[in-house]
């Protein structure tokens, strides 16, 4: 543990040196008037996922288990969503993404907590990227969020660039940290929904299980490793979901039970899950 620990601190240590020095190309190239605003975010964000997989390869201080879908067409336009357990989860996400989304994958603009550029690494790269911030009151992990709703309007004129200019969305539904992975994931937000009927995308899901082994959203846990194995998944099926109610028992029936377990539903229930057949069934149950 304390080797594994060790690591963990020297790869972002490691980030901490690299992304600068990745970012700068991009960055002086628009300044120069040499590239557009949406090059440089291009090749911005393949900068940090080149820097964080590659340091990874470096320094393992963790195994990753990358879960692809198997669907080989061309990736359509989506909003991308998953659960969030660590302050690990962004860049162990940005490592995987390849191998998650293929060698033809989108590039995407990721929404967060605007208090996150309090650090002037991840502010670095989430500006230059051109992720979409969203301001809230500091809060601990698991206590209520409590949103300015001045931020969504800029949240919503951003994602219509970012749509307009090629890019997916990923939105974390839980909002902030979950202190208590195992025991299920937080109160769900429909952000994802409203984004997806309004460009008419459909949602693709993600679920991430053991990056709190690491690296902790409890203060009093924090950095205490506990397990070295991280599995992402990426799920086929991306849906235009007919209602924020189905998405959120979707979301919370089948990437609940990967981030809580580490693996999926038997087959035919993430099956029926995944193409609406699930929900039809309950709905038609209802008295």
């Amino acid at each position: 543990a304390l080797i594994t620990k060790i690591g963990m601190m020297l790869y972002i240590a490691s980030m901490c040196v690299a992304l600068p020095i990745a970012l700068f190309p991009p960055f002086l190239f628009q300044k120069l008037d040499l590239i557009s605003k949406m090059r440089q975010e291009q090749w911005s964000l393949r900068a940090g996922q080149f820097c964080a997989r590659w340091l990874l390869r470096l320094i393992p201080f963790c195994r990753i288990k990358a879960i692809p879908h198997s669907e080989d067409k061309e990736p359509e336009p989506s909003i991308w969503v998953c659960n969030h357990t660590s302050s690990l989860d962004i860049f162990m996400l940005l490592a995987a993404d390849k191998a998650l989304r293929g060698k033809r994958k989108r590039p995407i603009k990721i929404v967060y907590w605007k208090q996150l550029e309090d650090n002037p690494i991840t502010k670095l790269l989430f500006q230059q990227c051109g992720f979409i911030p969203v301001q809230m009151t500091a809060n601990k992990a698991g206590e209520d969020n409590d949103y300015d709703m001045k931020s969504f309007k800029i949240l919503l004129k951003e994602a219509k660039r970012a749509f307009d200019e090629g890019f997916d969305i990923g939105i974390l539904p839980e909002g902030q940290l979950n202190p208590a992975p195992e025991e299920g994931l937080l109160p769900c937000f429909s952000g994802a929904f409203t984004l997806a009927r309004m460009s008419k995308r459909p949602i693709q899901m993600m679920a991430l299980h053991g990056t709190h082994r690491l690296w902790h959203a409890r203060e009093d846990i924090g950095m205490t490793v506990t397990g070295r194995e991280i599995r992402i998944r990426v799920y086929p099926n991306g849906r235009n979901y007919k209602s924020g109610d189905e998405f959120l028992e979707t979301f919370n029936v089948v990437v609940g039970n990967f981030a809580t377990k580490g693996f999926d539903l038997d087959e035919e229930e993430l099956r029926d899950w995944l193409t609406g057949d699930k929900w039809k069934e309950l709905k038609s149950a209802e008295p």
